[in-house]
């Protein structure tokens, strides 16, 4: 959704084929350990995957809340330094993301 796959492409390539890895493992039914759920979402409907590379952490968020469809809604490099929460600006953009991928799947099976 949105600029996730092109931002998912600037990264870091070891960072790329982690992300690769977590979102194939999703596409299988299963869950890469460096998957949790993104708190606020209601459950595991929404997950986040994190990786650190060269001190710094990258994160990318996507949902398999619809059946046989994967989205991803955000991934980003992770700057504030003030303990691990994701930032508002940042959940923000993945609840606007969430409410479009809603849609998208909604007219897909129309």
């Amino acid at each position: 959704m949105g600029s996730a796959r092109r931002d998912l492409k600037s990264f870091p390539k070891a960072v790329q084929r982690h992300f690769g890895q977590a979102l194939y493992a999703a596409q299988a039914g299963e869950e890469y350990p460096a998957v949790k759920a993104l708190e606020g979402f209601g459950g595991r409907s929404v997950l986040e995957i994190v990786a650190d590379h060269e001190s710094d952490t990258w994160r990318a968020v996507y949902t398999v809340r619809f059946a046989g469809v994967l989205y991803v809604l955000h991934a980003f490099q992770k700057k504030s330094k003030k303990g691990i929460a994701t930032p508002r600006t940042d959940l923000d953009l993945i609840k606007k993301r969430l409410a479009a991928a809603e849609r998208d799947h909604r007219e897909r099976q129309n």
